[in-house]
């Protein structure tokens, strides 16, 4: 609810409003009071607490606490909307102090107080809930049989050790507000709120969400739209505008045994510590300090963690069920047996003939990703992030209802400068306010909407033309690596060109993720979005797009490219008439596809963790070293709260996006190419053990104190996760059906083996898979480019007249030369029909979830429905209570009134 704030000048104010910033009354390294004396809380003859004239949270005058602080230079030359901001700032009750930094005298802190009536009086404005009344907790009614199963439970449970991961009760302060019923603050009906001391009754971030609400509607100039602090920070009139952290997060005293100094000290040691790992997050705590946008963000986090648990533990089985068939695999016994198999050469030239033995090592890799449970953790991962996704939302309705925000809503956004700054000529009246605003035409609009299209479409071909040049580096180099001096390199070509190509791959996906978030701000702001929560989701939108292009283009060209349109011995297919494509490993393709996965995912889960904290942290370090060296380190300590606030790292200026961005990449990761790498989730799982702790200690230590701002939900984050698992599904689907085996071989054991007919697909339904696979190409059938160097006389002391190659096709010497068999013809129409079952099964699951999954808690639906009537009883007697005592002493005074209630 903003009202504008009228201007006052000098010839207004002349004798109480100081001019040039105040700077008249400025004394350096002491604290001056510029708010007027008659607004000052300071009592005659009460002592002032020395505590709080020390710790740098408070006024010169020990009482008020410092609820915001703004930072400028007086070398700057915005000083007259500055002067006129900060009158306004008086003008609307908010008190004032300025002080000279102790390390620079050009930087001001400008340090504001909210008092009680302005607090008051906004809070109302805002619809702050606040606690009016314990809350009632009361018990269903069971049956006798249930009661007993419970004490029998309950007995039990004695015997169990406590429940390690569980947070120490007796650590935690009483968070009152979530044991209270709560409403809307109002000045008429105070007497209904439980309120012990003024000081406290409003926790410091709603403090300081109170005083940036009032901040972001002073005016600093006449003119309808020059307003608001987010326009003096953005041309420069202010250099940082932050709340206070609320002291040290460090103390010499144990927690244990003197208790928390402070909520920082407190979040330190029960959230940010790594001592506490494994145990649950303080979200009530969090959100409490931090606000409830970044309390969602943790909540989720440790949602999602808590959730990779089973997918985890099911992956790590599949993997070890791996390991312990491997010895009992007939397809990978047939490998390491087959020694006078022998392979075509898998480049021109300069590779060499091989035996098919010589892929062992890669044939029994490639049974731990791809056996027999392969299909099922698929199925189980397209089930789990649904269960993920529908469980979240009970989650959140939770969290929403414990937290005050199933009723909040989102306020009339204001809207962003530029956009008033483009369309200010064009107005039309708003539907909410009723107030005339700048608008956009829709051809204007479409029209930027087409450009930025224009730009997205351009990026992504730009990121296929980076994946062209990695195909085009692993055709070159594969021969190259073949004609290496080395043994170890030469006998390993198609690794090493594997390996080199991920980590190239992996620089230019870092490289072109700096590029492309200049391009997503460029085109963003080209689109002229009306508010800020427009540009998020717009700029999000394009960034996840960007990234998700840029981190998986390459993984899908290994899934479902590589290997495919090769061609045959003999008429390879070629890449400008010039280099022969890449073909698979006589073992598959798979080992390529859970290479990439492996070294792309642990890379840069590395690389971000090392970002997120490495990079303050130096920063940090860096700005404590220099002021070390200037004035030691017992005047370094001595300084006041905000010069160490001051010194640490303002947070991101896209708020949560990177730590959601990562997050969501993750997420992709996980379940998109699963059925390639089932460890994906145990690889995330430990990451976002250590994510939670990262973040945490970010916050905590080495960030400024963001402003608390509210949020229902995670936004448009949600949508994507569930875009990412509906492509899962079909990822997955094709990912068994044309990358894995798993479809010729269940071919070949119920249509080609030795079990034919017979209805039955084990392991001794393989015997001949391998031979059965291979097809037969006559060497003198090399092209001239094509032919190898050597001839293969090493192998029987004879050239060799044959060869074997992975396909199924024809032999040499039938009616059509290298044509196509029916078996291939059986194998294709396989993948098909696998891949449309699949996918209509596993889309019926994730239906069927989503249906019987409520997005309530019906126990929650309960709860709302009985607060809400116990609000209103509440409501009604209190007010009944206090017409009644009016009622009273109106009588013993003498006074009475007709027509009175009740």
């Amino acid at each position: 609810v903003a009202k504008d704030v009228n201007i006052f000048f000098d010839e207004l104010e002349g004798v109480n409003s100081p001019s040039k910033d105040d700077d008249s009354l400025l004394h350096h390294g002491n604290l001056t009071s510029t708010s007027d004396d008659a607004s000052r809380l300071e009592v005659v003859g009460e002592e002032v607490p020395d505590k709080n004239k020390t710790n740098g949270l408070y006024f010169r005058d020990g009482k008020c606490r410092i609820d915001y602080i703004l930072v400028y230079r007086k070398s700057n030359p915005q000083t007259e909307k500055r002067e006129v901001f900060e009158r306004n700032i008086r003008a609307e009750g908010l008190q004032m102090e300025k002080e000279s930094s102790l390390t620079n005298s050009d930087i001001i802190f400008v340090k504001l107080h909210a008092p009680w009536e302005v607090l008051g009086k906004y809070a109302e404005l805002m619809n702050v809930r606040m606690p009016f009344r314990r809350k009632i907790y009361y018990l269903h009614r069971r049956y006798k049989f249930m009661n007993r199963i419970e004490k029998q439970i309950s007995r039990f449970r004695g015997w169990l050790p406590r429940k390690p991961m569980k947070l120490d009760k007796e650590t935690l302060p009483d968070l009152e507000e979530n044991d209270c019923y709560t409403a809307p603050f109002s000045q008429q009906r105070i007497h209904h709120f439980i309120i012990h001391n003024k000081d406290t009754f409003f926790n410091n971030a709603t403090r300081s969400r109170i005083v940036h609400h009032i901040l972001q509607r002073v005016k600093y100039e006449e003119g309808k739209n020059k307003i608001g602090l987010n326009r003096l920070l953005s041309n420069g009139s202010y250099e940082a505008a932050f709340p206070l952290h609320e002291g040290s997060y460090r103390s010499k005293n144990s927690i244990r045994t003197h208790g928390a100094e402070n909520h920082r000290h407190l979040l330190y040691e029960c959230w940010a510590s790594w001592g506490v790992w494994y145990k649950y997050q303080p979200l009530d705590l969090v959100r409490r300090y931090f606000g409830e946008k970044i309390g969602l963000y943790f909540a989720w986090l440790g949602w999602y963690t808590g959730m990779l648990f089973p997918a985890a533990f099911i992956g790590l089985f599949v993997f070890l069920y791996g390991v312990t068939t491997l010895n009992h695999c007939q397809v990978s016994k047939e490998v390491c047996q087959a020694t006078d198999i022998i392979m075509c050469p898998i480049c021109d030239k300069y590779c060499p003939f091989m035996r098919l033995s010589d892929s062992c090592v890669y044939a029994k890799v490639t049974h731990l990703f791809d056996n027999g449970a392969t299909v099922f953790f698929a199925v189980f991962m397209a089930v789990w992030a649904t269960v993920f996704l529908e469980f979240w939302k009970r989650r959140r309705a939770v969290i929403a209802y414990d937290w005050d925000l199933i009723d909040w809503e989102e306020e009339e956004e204001e809207i962003r400068p530029q956009f008033e700054a483009k369309y200010s000529k064009k107005e039309r009246m708003n539907p909410i306010s009723g107030k005339p605003e700048p608008y956009q035409a829709f051809a204007d609009k479409c029209s930027r909407l087409i450009v930025s299209a224009s730009g997205i479409f351009f990026m992504i071909c730009v990121v296929i033309a980076a994946v062209f040049g990695i195909v085009i580096y692993r055709v070159v180099t594969v021969s190259t690596f073949a004609a290496f001096k080395w043994a170890l390199i030469r006998n390993n070509s198609q690794v090493a060109t594997t390996g080199t190509a991920v980590c190239i791959n992996f620089c230019i996906i870092m490289l072109l993720n700096v590029l492309y978030e200049k391009v997503a701000l460029f085109l963003t702001n080209l689109e002229q979005p009306r508010t800020e929560s427009e540009w998020e989701n717009s700029f999000t939108l394009k960034m996840f797009l960007f990234q998700f292009v840029n981190l998986n283009s390459s993984t899908f060209y290994i899934a479902f490219f590589l290997g495919r349109f090769t061609g045959h011995p003999g008429a390879y297919l070629r890449l400008i008439n010039r280099w022969r494509l890449e073909e698979c490993h006589p073992s598959g393709c798979l080992i390529d596809l859970c290479m990439q996965m492996g070294i792309i995912m642990v890379l840069k889960q590395t690389w971000n963790n090392f970002m997120e904290l490495g990079y303050p942290l130096i920063q940090n370090w860096w700005t404590r070293r220099k002021l070390r060296q200037e004035y030691g380190t017992q005047r370094k300590t001595s300084f006041p709260q905000w010069e160490k606030d001051y010194n640490l790292q303002p947070m991101n200026a896209y708020g949560l996006f990177d730590e959601y961005l990562e997050m969501i990449l993750q997420f992709g990761f996980t379940t998109i190419f699963v059925a390639a790498f089932p460890l994906a989730p145990l690889l995330a799982l430990l990451n976002n053990i250590i994510e939670i702790r990262l973040d945490a200690y970010k916050f905590v230590t080495q960030w400024r104190r963001p402003l608390a701002s509210r949020a229902k939900d995670i936004g448009i984050w949600y949508g994507i996760l569930e875009g990412i698992g509906i492509l899962s599904v079909i990822t997955n689907a094709f990912v068994i059906a044309v990358t894995s085996d798993f479809i010729p071989r269940l071919v070949y054991a119920y249509k080609y083996g030795p079990c034919a007919g017979q209805g039955e697909a084990g392991q001794k339904c393989m015997v001949g898979y391998v031979n059965a696979s291979l097809s037969v190409f006559l060497v003198s059938d090399f092209e001239n480019r094509s032919e190898p160097t050597s001839n293969g006389s090493e192998f029987s002391g004879s050239p060799l007249k044959y060869c074997r190659y992975r396909d199924y096709r024809d032999p040499p010497h039938s009616p059509v030369p290298y044509g196509y068999t029916l078996q291939f013809w059986h194998v294709l129409a396989a993948r098909l029909a696998f891949i449309i079952v699949f996918e209509h099964l596993v889309f019926c699951i994730k239906h069927l979830i989503s249906y019987l999954i409520p997005d309530l808690p019906k126990d929650l639906r309960d709860r709302m429905r009985r607060e809400k009537y116990l609000i209103q009883e509440m409501m009604y007697e209190a007010e009944l209570e206090r017409l009644q005592k009016e009622r009273k002493e109106r009588k013993k005074n003498g006074k009475s009134y007709h027509n009175e209630w009740p």
